[in-house]
């Protein structure tokens, strides 16, 4: 396998500014760039993601976008260099920075080490302690202060609370994508490659990236399914089919160029039926006229109207001219078919999933969960006794890093509390954030297995094809799925389980999803008939679901107002 061809230039890293924002682009006099040549790219099992593709990106933001499983993650890590390409290559110009989809799979890892500060951490530990080795000076170089910048970065980021020698495993989902943004902004890469960068973040963090990104002045290129971010973008590429097309200006220019394309795409698609049937009218009157010829040639020898030799050629110059006449209209048929297939390809119908939730309905009475004197990990706690009755629907809010996902993990008997007790009644599910409840060594159809071991394989497969798995694709290892895909098979494990769940706990299950797989799910929670725990940062999400209570957790869990939860999601300091 063909190895990338890659030009990468290292440097001194700068001292970083302290605010929140992206600093501007080393002035250079090379052009920074991203390109590819003919890149394919197949994981090992056989499984092709890309092939042949030819791209090329300069200065600007770059807003990336394509369905669920297209190779959007796949094409940002071979560009990082984190992949080697099956073959064609891959070249790039400066620095690069990639924060990838799940930046915090690795809980054992500590904040200094994600900042890049560890070694200088250390050596400078040890010269305070009275080491007066030299490497330890090599080490620290002029970066004496460097964990005071780190936790003013960390300050002005809204993570002032967390000390250096946390671990990842101690901070929410949320604010690890905080942590990994931090570090890369603290490194000022000439290239900055981000998927997915605003999943798990709450409105206020978004707006503070959204803002450090529209600084931005080197190249950016942006995988997300957040509109809002891609209304910030310089141009839109729409990879689909294994192949890039590019659209000027952000999200809803593209949106409109789209339909505008979509339309004639329709139009030049109804034109096409128009001509197959106008040819086949055509094919079919060569046909009459061919056999009325024939019928006169016969007849005419018949009566002997003409003498024999004038009757025999006469046929056979009518059966020549018209077979001709008929297979001039079968060709243009067939071409005009041709032009249909071709219009027909031109119309996207992408698919959304179909799921189908499990009937399984809660009597409205009906106690589904209590906890007394719950007391969670890192200090939040759930005051009295609280309860959850019927086919509630309840959203879940607070600010990054108060618990919310701490709370669900309790919940759902994943976490042990400090104190007190969270008891669940009925069958439960609970969808995690980190979507890390597969075994990425089997396959999908084995993995639902594992959930529903009473249900046949052929069972498993049908249910699948409403997730968008079908024939050989329910084959793959979860180990190469997108992270779209990824979601879409967890959810088929949870909800295909035996016995059917009548809680759901949805931890931002609109993490990775394309517009029209949200849609999908919306519409299939609508029609759940169980009770409903969803934390999420997507008030257009949570409003579509038809919540029924509110609930704020800012060290304790109590109910709140629509209007204080959209006033957390939008600035978390309004809890504090």
């Amino acid at each position: 396998m063909p190895p990338a061809s890659r030009c990468l230039t290292r440097r001194t890293t700068p001292t970083p500014t302290l605010a929140f924002a992206v600093p501007e682009a080393l002035v250079s006099s090379r052009p920074v760039f991203l390109s590819t040549s003919s890149l394919s790219f197949s994981w090992p099992d056989g499984t092709g993601v890309l092939d042949g593709l030819d791209l090329t990106v300069g200065p600007g933001r770059t807003g990336l976008v394509g369905v669920n499983g297209s190779g959007k993650s796949t094409l940002l890590k071979l560009l990082a260099g984190e992949l080697a390409p099956t073959s064609g290559t891959v070249r790039t110009s400066g620095e690069i920075g990639h924060l990838p989809q799940d930046p915090a799979l690795d809980t054992g890892l500590r904040v200094d080490g994600i900042l890049g500060i560890a070694r200088k951490r250390a050596a400078l530990h040890a010269v305070e302690a009275g080491d007066p080795a030299e490497e330890h000076f090599a080490v620290i170089g002029d970066d004496w202060d460097v964990e005071e910048r780190a936790r003013a970065v960390l300050d002005r980021v809204g993570l002032g609370g967390i000390g250096l020698d946390r671990t990842v495993g101690e901070v929410s989902g949320g604010e690890s994508v905080l942590l990994r943004l931090a570090a890369l902004l603290l490194a000022r890469p000439d290239v900055l490659l981000l998927d997915e960068p605003t999943n798990s973040l709450d409105l206020y963090a978004r707006s503070r990236l959204y803002e450090a990104l529209e600084g931005w002045s080197g190249v950016l290129v942006v995988v997300s399914h957040d509109r809002e971010l891609l209304e910030r973008v310089d141009r839109i590429a729409d990879l689909r089919e294994g192949g890039v097309s590019w659209y000027g200006g952000p999200w809803s220019a593209y949106q409109e160029a789209l339909a505008a394309e979509q339309e004639a795409a329709q139009r030049m698609v109804r034109a096409a039926e128009a001509d197959v049937q106008r040819q086949r009218r055509e094919l079919s009157d060569a046909g009459m006229r061919l056999a009325r010829r024939r019928r006169y040639a016969q007849k005419s020898f018949e009566n002997k109207a003409v003498p024999k030799v004038v009757a025999h050629a006469r046929r056979g110059e009518a059966q020549v001219s018209a077979g001709k006449y008929r297979a001039l209209h079968a060709n243009r048929l067939a071409e005009a078919r041709e032009r249909l297939d071709a219009a027909v390809e031109a119309v996207r119908d992408d698919d959304g999933i179909r799921v189908e939730l499990p009937r399984t309905s809660v009597p409205p009475g009906r106690e589904v969960l209590r906890l007394r004197n719950l007391e969670l990990r890192y200090g939040a706690r759930v005051a009295g006794e609280f309860e959850v009755r019927g086919p509630e629907r309840i959203a879940l809010a607070g600010r990054n890093g108060a618990g919310k996902t701490t709370l669900l993990r309790t919940i759902a008997g994943e976490l042990a509390p400090v104190a007190g007790e969270a008891e669940v009644l009925v069958p439960l599910r609970f969808l995690p954030q980190r979507l890390d409840v597969l075994d990425e060594s089997l396959s999908i159809v084995e993995n639902v297995g594992r959930f529903a071991p009473g249900a046949s394989g052929n069972t498993i497969r049908a249910r699948l094809a409403r997730f968008l798995f079908r024939g050989a694709r329910a084959e793959q290892p979860v180990g190469t799925l997108s992270g779209g895909e990824r979601f879409r098979a967890t959810l088929a494990a949870l909800l295909l389980a035996e016995p059917a769940p009548q809680l759901l706990l949805l931890d931002e299950p609109t993490n990775n999803l394309d517009l029209a797989s949200v849609r999908e799910l919306t519409a299939a929670l609508d029609a759940y008939e169980g009770a409903l725990v969803v934390a999420s940062h997507d008030l257009a999400f949570l409003e579509s679901l038809g919540i029924t209570r509110r609930l704020l957790l800012d060290g304790t869990l109590r109910p709140t107002s629509a209007e204080e939860l959209r006033a957390v999601l939008e600035d978390p300091s309004a809890v504090e």
